[in-house]
């Protein structure tokens, strides 16, 4: 068997399943060229790749992530078979926790945007403007850059880029653009492990190439350099802070309160909220 490295923690991979069709029909039209897809699991931190996308020629790729994506923030909205990020709660957490100085709102960046609908709803309902940068796409009705400066933003999203990854150099790409005091605001599905179940519902997206899981997550934050973290069921959007938990404790305390609700959760390390198989 060829070697497959972790691009979380270099362990050599394992073939977990194979993936002979896309069940959502949206996905078909996409995906005729692309199947039987190899999905391979480290046996450290489990996290779960594709080896199929990951041999793609690099055009094949893009034109498939620039196809899909905009099927999918146009015609595939309309269907009921693909969700769209909580882009209106993602908002939400962004105001309460920079209202109350948990995070430095004073450089953000929105990594891999699309077409900028979290930026349009920053704009319209806070008041709030946000840099956008996309590779493939762009809304001239938001404000874009083409090369976004390393280690300059105080906090850069990421609502839809985690789980498209094909390499160790895409993940760092994203941390290699905040500042060594500011966040990474991160929304994507964290498992305790995948499902060995080649129809699960989250790789049955043609342009879902990676699953992160609890342990890669904690893994990746400790080599990153970040010391806890903040997470929100609702908005579905992890923050990961570089200062401890106890730095931030009361505030975020202070938030559920006013809100009489469980917005967020915080700890030291990564928030494995969603821990089930």
């Amino acid at each position: 068997m060829d070697k497959h490295a972790c691009l979380i923690c270099g362990t050599e991979m394992a073939l977990y399943f194979v993936k002979e069709e896309y069940i959502a029909p949206s996905t078909r039209n996409f995906t005729q060229q692309l199947v039987p897809v190899q999905f391979y699991e480290c046996p450290a931190c489990h996290f779960l790749s594709s080896r199929t996308h990951q041999s793609l020629p690099a055009k094949a790729w893009e034109k498939l992530n620039h196809d899909f994506h905009h099927y999918a923030e146009t015609e595939g909205r309309e269907t009921h078979d693909f969700n769209q990020p909580p882009y209106a709660a993602q908002a939400m957490m962004i105001e309460l926790l920079a209202r109350n100085h948990i995070i430095d709102d004073s450089a953000i960046l929105d990594y891999a945007a699309g077409y900028g609908s979290l930026s349009h709803i920053q704009r319209k309902y806070f008041d709030r403007e946000i840099t956008c940068y996309d590779k493939y796409v762009r809304n001239p009705h938001q404000r874009y850059i083409d090369n976004p400066p390393e280690k300059a933003w105080s906090l850069v999203i990421n609502s839809a880029m985690f789980e498209h990854v094909l390499t160790r150099a895409d993940l760092d790409a994203v941390n290699d653009l905040v500042s060594d005091t500011g966040a990474l605001m991160i929304h994507t599905v964290v498992v305790e492990r995948v499902p060995k179940d080649p129809n699960w519902f989250y790789i049955d997206t043609p342009v879902h190439t990676a699953v992160h899981t609890n342990q890669s997550m904690e893994r990746l934050m400790a080599q990153w350099g970040y010391k806890s973290s903040i997470y929100s069921p609702i908005s579905k959007a992890w923050v990961l802070l570089r200062k401890p938990y106890s730095d931030v404790q009361a505030q975020v305390e202070n938030i559920n309160a006013e809100l009489q609700t469980a917005w967020l959760f915080g700890k030291d390390g990564f928030v494995d909220y969603w821990k089930t198989r």
